[in-house]
C-alpha cells in the first residue's frame, strides 16, 4: 500500500472505542482545509504484511482499526485485504472516506469487512472536484451517501454517520446537504480549522443545528462531542439514551 502512518492507539476516531488508525497516501481531493495536505501525493510503499504487524503491536489495546488518509479507497486492494485480516484478528473496522469510491465502499460492504463508515461529506457538493479537472465528484458522493443509508437500513452496514466540517458561512451550504441525509444517519456538524480563518465555537454550531430541526452531533476540540438536539437537550454524545 501506499502507507501515510499509523496511530496506535486513539480515542476519538471511533465514538467508545479505542483503535488504532492506518493512513493511507493520496487522495483525488484537494480540500483547501484538509488537515493532512502532506498526505495528499506523494509515495511511500509498503508491504500490507507490515501494516498488519503494526496493527497487532496494538491489539493489545484496541477494538478496532480506522483506515483513514487520504483517501483510503483509493486503494481497493490494499483496503480490502487490510480489512479482511483485521477482522480476522476479531477487530472492528472503521473507514473514514469522503465517499469518491462509491463502487469501493459497496465492494466492502458486501464482502461484510466494515463495521462503521464515517461519510466526510463537503458542504458544498460543488468542492468535491478532482484538482486540475473540470469533473464534478458530488454525483459519486451522492451515491455514496444513498449506498450508506440503504446498507444502514439493511443492517448490512452496522454504524453510519455522515462529517460535515464547517466554517464561517457554511449555513447555506449546510442546507444544500442535509435533506439528502436520513432523519436516522447521525449527522456531525465539526468545527474546521484553518490557519488565518476563525473557527466556529460550540455556539455558532448550535445555531446553524437550530436550523436543521433534527438531533445533531456537535464535535469542536474545547468541548468535545456533544449530543445536540436543539433548545430542547444537549448532553455528553458518549452515552446516548435510548
Amino acid at each position: 500500500m501506499n502507507f501515510a502512518g499509523f496511530v496506535p492507539l486513539s480515542t476519538v476516531d471511533w465514538r467508545g472505542r479505542s483503535v488504532c488508525v492506518i493512513f493511507f497516501r493520496g487522495c483525488p481531493v484537494r480540500c483547501w482545509y484538509c488537515q493532512n495536505p502532506g498526505i495528499q501525493s506523494g509515495t511511500d510503499m509498503m508491504a500490507s504484511d507490515d501494516v498488519l504487524g503494526m496493527i497487532r503491536s496494538a491489539s493489545l489495546l484496541i477494538s478496532g482499526v480506522v483506515f483513514s488518509g487520504g483517501e483510503a479507497t483509493m486503494q481497493p486492494d490494499a483496503l480490502r485485504y487490510l480489512a479482511d485480516q483485521v477482522k480476522q484478528m476479531g477487530l472492528a473496522v472503521g473507514l473514514h472516506t469522503n465517499g469518491v469510491f462509491p463502487e469501493v465502499l459497496d465492494d466492502l460492504i458486501s464482502r461484510r469487512l466494515i463495521d462503521l463508515i464515517a461519510l466526510d461529506i463537503k458542504p458544498d457538493w460543488n468542492l468535491n472536484t478532482v484538482k486540475g479537472k473540470e469533473r464534478a465528484l458530488g454525483p459519486e458522493v451522492k451515491r455514496s451517501l444513498a449506498l450508506c443509508t440503504t446498507r444502514l437500513h439493511d443492517g448490512s452496514l452496522p454504524l453510519f454517520e455522515v462529517v460535515l466540517t464547517l466554517f464561517p458561512g457554511s449555513s447555506e451550504q449546510v442546507a444544500s446537504v442535509v435533506p439528502d441525509v436520513a432523519q436516522d444517519v447521525d449527522l456531525v456538524l465539526q468545527q474546521g480549522e484553518y490557519t488565518g480563518i476563525r473557527s466556529l465555537l460550540f455556539e455558532d454550531l448550535t445555531r446553524i443545528a437550530d436550523e436543521l430541526h433534527r438531533p445533531v452531533r456537535i464535535r469542536t476540540r474545547e468541548q468535545g462531542e456533544i449530543w445536540y438536539e436543539g433548545n430542547r437537550n444537549c448532553r455528553n454524545a458518549g452515552i446516548r439514551e435510548g
